[in-house]
Parts: structure tokens; sequence; C-alpha cells
């Protein structure tokens, strides 16, 4: 058997070419065409590991070629950066080893470092001096430890960035901030970074410049050790910032805003730099620092053991897009950020620029789908409850549920802009809060009651303080389901009868008449059950074309990929034609390069200018709903496609432009990562020979 590096045969290409033996049974009437005299435009295929797919078919039909130029920046690639998160707190750090956008203490909060939307916006960088391309970079397996390789000219440097976490920490007293059922292990309010020569000399550079609220309030520092291992900055002025602390085993200087050290490592040599931002103590050692970093792979690693991950090849994109999902949760509350950024483009340089940092309804929900599948429930217990908190006054009272809350419930989110900002690769505004949360959104009801129905029916029992929050829930779809609205998309334009926010109040009813059932509340049921049958009929009346098509809106001929959600929610059967040819539709019709869209922007009226990228989420459903109706090679070519997509630690943007593979839009986007997760395990059930009408969807589990 040959090895990797060996030709699979020693036949030049030339012989190969000459072999006419037929790989397949023609009809009897084309035997002597098709074998004896084969046409001068066919050229044999070579048998190998791609199963002669022809490259074409491998891509969608999509060959890259060159763009006609290279954009040059000041910024980093959005999918260049790495994430890190101790579920309190969150960071994304470039390749050149600078921290370029922290919020404290909450992901929700200003920045601290926000080099990320404007180049003077702070950063926190320790790498070797004069090189900013390191050798390699990954996550240490199983947990959110990135370690980066550096080689100059004279040595090698391996450096290690962690969001500590460790044993809860809060026992003398209890949490201002904690709500939900302490666990085990806690954040530690630190982002430490360990650095060790390994091979030479290498000059180390450290270099931290907060700039407070956002680049509004300077920053002031002061030593606070014995000598030099220790350094605070505050806020000068009005602004009401978290101060931050370095210590390190270095000397620091400082210099106006910014801390430095320098120092030459000779190869065995360590050294840590600890960046905390409460009373909870730093480490005073590289020991004490080595034993945190330990600390923090053990409970990472605890927490992924509790999945139930195929063994397949695939198993690490689902391992990290489930950590992914981890990070963007919001411990003391429950919740879960869309994204850790805000202003992040979609449309490079210009106006598509949301502040992602809040826990929308439809995402959290969709988001448990994929740790469901991946047995990993757990994280559900903990929204279920942010979500009651959320809709329940002081006194009980059950209030409408918003499109959005702020990761600590609150339900106001005002808007603004931040002028000063120039933003990322200059595309402006960069906006702060998001104007979507008073929006009417009629899918949330039935993507919350969907997730529960999930939830619970393992269990057979509905949570008695939960069920008067679905009670409400099922009465506002009833209510608002032949209104208007704004969509799953949040469009800007007016509000339209979206098709799939009317299968998504076909799924609140749906699944509100089958929890009503298990909570012993026979007569909702039934009414339910019999008003969702309306639904259905009004949808399938209106929402589908003369070709038997899914529209976008009520009357349209507009294609939507939301409307791939039609299967996955079985809302009806995947092999009912309808299905079929909107799948189908969606996949040749609605795709640019192969990769799909969210809608046409010249046919939608979105309230915006300019075009948008690819929906990566959309092209990971797109998978899903291939699979459902029986396209799997189809499938596997657009996953393998996807994957290869992903950012060099497999993490996901919102969208990807199919021409450059260029990252767009908030990063790492938890929208993307569940559909991620969903996707492959589709494919990775169907290819394990589920016969026909067994199939499993991903998010299911009977």
């Amino acid at each position: 058997m040959p090895s990797y590096d060996e030709p699979l045969s020693d036949a030049p290409d030339a012989l190969l070419a000459e072999d006419t033996t037929p790989h397949a049974v023609a009809h009897d009437d084309d035997v002597s065409s098709a074998v004896d005299h084969p046409s001068p435009d066919e050229s044999p295929v070579r048998r190998d590991a791609l199963g002669d797919v022809p490259d074409d078919q491998l891509t969608a039909g999509y060959l890259p070629s060159a763009t006609g130029f290279t954009h040059k920046s000041a910024f980093p690639p959005i999918d260049d950066y790495a994430f890190l998160s101790d579920c309190e707190s969150s960071c994304l750090i470039a390749r050149n080893g600078s921290v370029e956008w922290m919020c404290l203490p909450r992901p929700d909060s200003p920045s601290v470092f926000g080099a990320m939307l404007d180049r003077s916006a702070g950063h926190f960088r320790v790498g070797p001096y004069g090189v900013n391309v390191p050798a390699a970079r990954r996550y240490l397996p199983g947990g959110m430890i990135v370690e980066t390789t550096w080689q100059t000219d004279t040595g090698w440097l391996i450096v290690r960035d962690a969001l500590v976490l460790g044993p809860w920490h809060n026992n003398d007293k209890r949490s201002r901030t904690h709500r939900r059922t302490p666990r085990d292990w806690d954040a530690e309010h630190m982002l430490l970074r360990t650095v060790k020569c390994v091979n030479g000399v290498v000059e180390l550079e450290v270099s931290c410049e907060p700039a407070f609220d956002y680049h509004r309030a300077p920053a002031l520092w002061e030593y606070t050790g014995e000598v030099y291992e220790q350094a605070t900055a505050t806020c000068e002025g009005e602004a009401a910032c978290t101060s931050i602390t370095l210590t390190t085993d270095l000397r620091l200087g400082l210099e106006g805003r910014e801390a430095r050290a320098h120092t030459r490592m000779q190869e065995g040599d360590s050294v840590y730099i600890a960046l905390s931002w409460s009373e909870l103590p730093a480490p005073r050692t590289f020991a004490e620092a080595a034993e945190k970093m330990w600390a923090t792979s053990e409970c990472w690693r605890q927490w992924i053991t509790l999945g139930k991950f195929p063994d397949h090849p695939w198993r690490g994109y689902l391992q990290r897009s489930a950590l992914t999902l981890k990070g963007l949760t919001f411990a003391p509350t429950g919740a879960l950020l869309a994204a850790a950024t805000t202003s992040l483009p979609e449309t490079p340089g210009g106006e598509r620029n949301w502040d992602y940092r809040y826990a929308w309804v439809r995402d959290s929900t969709f988001a448990l789908w994929g740790l469901y599948t991946l047995g990993m429930n757990r994280e559900a217990d903990d929204f279920f409850n942010f979500l009651h908190d959320a809709a329940t006054t002081g006194n009980g009272e059950i209030l409408p549920l918003q499109v959005l809350y702020g990761i600590g419930g609150e339900r106001t989110i005002t808007e603004y802009e931040l002028g000063h900002l120039r933003g990322y690769d200059g595309a402006r505004p960069v906006r702060i809060g998001n104007g979507a949360y008073n929006q009417e959104q009629h899918d949330i009801w039935g993507t919350i009651l969907d997730s529960v129905y999930l939830h619970v029916k393992s269990r057979q029992q509905v949570p008695e303080t939960l069920w008067p929050v679905l009670e409400k829930q099922v009465q506002a779809a009833i209510t608002h389901w032949r209104d208007p609205d704004r969509g799953i998309w949040e469009v800007r334009g007016e509000p339209q009868h979206f098709t799939s926010s009317k299968v998504m109040c076909w799924v609140a009813l749906d699944r509100g008449a089958r929890l009503a059932e298990l909570h012993g509340e026979t007569d909702f049921a039934k009414k339910w059950s019999d008003l969702a049958d309306e639904i259905h009929a009004d949808i399938l009346d209106n929402g589908v074309n003369a070709d038997g098509v899914f529209t976008q809106s009520y009357g349209s001929d507009t294609l939507d990929a939301s409307l791939l959600l039609v299967p996955l929610l079985r809302f009806l059967p995947p092999d009912d034609p309808r299905v079929v040819k909107t799948v189908l539709a969606i996949a040749d019709n609605l795709t640019d390069q192969g990769l799909v869209l969210r809608y046409r922007t010249d046919t939608t009226d979105d309230g915006l200018s300019g075009v948008e990228g690819t929906f990566t989420i959309c092209s990971f459903w797109l998978v899903s709903a291939l699979v459902e109706i029986g396209e799997l090679q189809r499938a596997r070519h657009l996953c393998e496609r996807l994957l290869g997509y992903a950012s060099p630690l497999e993490l996901y943007a919102e969208e990807i432009d199919p021409r450059t593979g260029r990252h767009l839009g908030n990063f790492p986007q938890a929208f993307t990562h569940l559909a991620l997760i969903n996707a492959l395990t589709h494919v990775i059930r169907a290819e394990q020979k589920i016969t026909s009408g067994e199939f499993h969807p991903a998010h299911r589990t009977n």
C-alpha cells in the first residue's frame, strides 16, 4: 500500500489517459460509442480519493479565480482573531499577539481595548520585539487556551493566553451578580499570559495601552507594587470605568498611557503577565501562573467531556463550536450572547454594522438546538431561568417577550453611534446598543416554545414556574399571527407578512399544544392544536407561489433562506414536493458562488443600502435541508467547502465573501456555530446508513 506522499500509480499521466476501461455499464445501444470510440471532448477520469467527482461539482460550480486586486489594511482579517472567554468576560486577540477587543467587566460594557474598531483605541500585546507573524497558533485541545509559537532570527518563544477559571470563590459571602445555581468553577476575572523561551535568545516586548470607555476616557497608570512588578490603570474624567492591574515577574515601565516591559529571554526562561480587574489575587510567581493555566484547562475539559461527540474526522469542528457557544454564555445570569463584538461590518466599508453583544431570544434558543445535539442541555436550565427573570416583574406579572435583552436582563437597549471611532477598516458607523429590541418579530414565540419542548419532553414534565411564561407566548402568537412584522432578519423597512414568521407562529401553537398535553392542560392542547392547523392551512394558501415554492412573504415570488427551516421544523415532511422545490430553488437561485444569501437586497426592502455577504448560517441550513430531501452527496460537498472557510482556529463570523473567503460581520457568531453543529450531525448520521424514513434530524432525539 503506498504511503501518503507516494503516487497512486507509477504509470505516467499520459499512459493513464490511454486507459479506456469503462467504469460504468452503458446502455446496449451506447456501448460502441461510449467505450470503443470515446468522444474527443471527454477526458478519462483518474480514480482517486475524491471518487471521480469533478472539481466544479465539488465546489458547487465555483472554481476560484483571481479577484484582480489585493486589499491592504492596517486591520487584521476578522477571521485572524482568537476568541477567549471565562463565561463572564471575553476578548479577541490578533495574530500578532495583541488583545484588540475587550470590554470590562461584562462583554457588553464599554471597551478597555478597542483597536479592532480604531487602531488608537487600546491594545495589550505580548510577543517578540519586531516580529508580528507567528510560526503557528492553536487552541490547546478541549478548551479555551490559545498557544502561539513564535520564531525569530535568534530563537523561539511559546505564549499561552487564557481568561482564568478556577474553583468557586464566593465562599465567604454571596456574589452580587451571580443569579444562577453556582457550579464547581468560576471566573477569576483575570487574563493570564505566560511566555517560555524554548530555543535560543529572544527579545520579549509587553505593551499594555488601555483606552477606557470606548476610547473616550484616557488611562492613568500608577505603580501599586513594591517596586516594578505591579501597576494599576484607572480612567481620567467622570466616566465610570473598571480599573485594571498588571502583575508580572518583569519590570514594568509607565510611559504616559502605556505600561511597557522589555527583556531578553534565553532558552529555559519563563515569565508571566496577568491583567486582573477584581480583588482576587494575581499570581506572584510563574509557578502560581502555571497552576492557574492548568486549572483553567481542567475546567474546560471537565465541561467538554459532558458532551457526546462522534468518532469522526469532523469531531474537532463540533467541539470547537460547542466551546464557542459555551464561551458566549454569561454565567451570572444564563444569557447567551449573539456574538462577542459590535460593528464588524457585513459589507466592507458599509453601514451594515450592528452591536451583537446581547441575548437574542431567537439566537439563544437555536443555539440550544446545537447543544442538545451534543447531549449538552445543562445550559438550557440557566437560559430558561434567565428568560423567566427577564419576562417577569418583581410581583410575578408576566411581561411580553422581547426580541432581545441585555445580558443582565435589561429590557431597554438604546442604540447610538460612536462618531469618534473610525470603525473596522473604515466601516462606519460604530453602533452601541441595538434598536431591534422593541421591534415586532413574530418568530420568537415559536423558537422559545420549540426549544422548551425539546428540553422538557425527555423529562415528561413542564416546570411549574415556566408554564405561565410559555402560556403567555402562545397567547401572543394567537393574538399576532395575522399581523405583519419585521421577520427573522430584523429588516428596517416596512413590516410584511413574512412566511417564516407565520411558520414560527405555527410552531408556537404546535409545540404549545404538545407542552399543554404534557402539563395536563387538555383544553389548551385541543384549542391550540386546532389553531395550529388553521395557521398551517393559511401558510400553504398564501406563502407558496404557483411553482410550489415557499416565498419570503405572502403574495411575493422572492426567495428567502429562512424557508430552509420548513423541513427542519417539521412543518411539512421532507419528501413533500413543495419542500423539495423550495430547498432546490434556494440552492440554485439564492446563492453566490454556491453559498447562500439571506435574501436578495435588490428585491427586499430592508431599509439599508449596499449589499452583504453570504450568511454562513443559511449555508449550513442548506446542508441540513439537502440531507433531509435526500441530496446527501450535494450536502456533503457543500459542508466540506464550508469547513474549508473556517478561520485558522475553526471559528466563524456571521458572513463569508465567497469570492475571497473573507469573513464579515460580528465574530464569533453563535448563530453560525449552532448551524454548523446541526449540519455536520445531519451529514454524519445520514452517512451512518440510517435507513430511509428513520433519519433523525440533528436536534431531535426521537
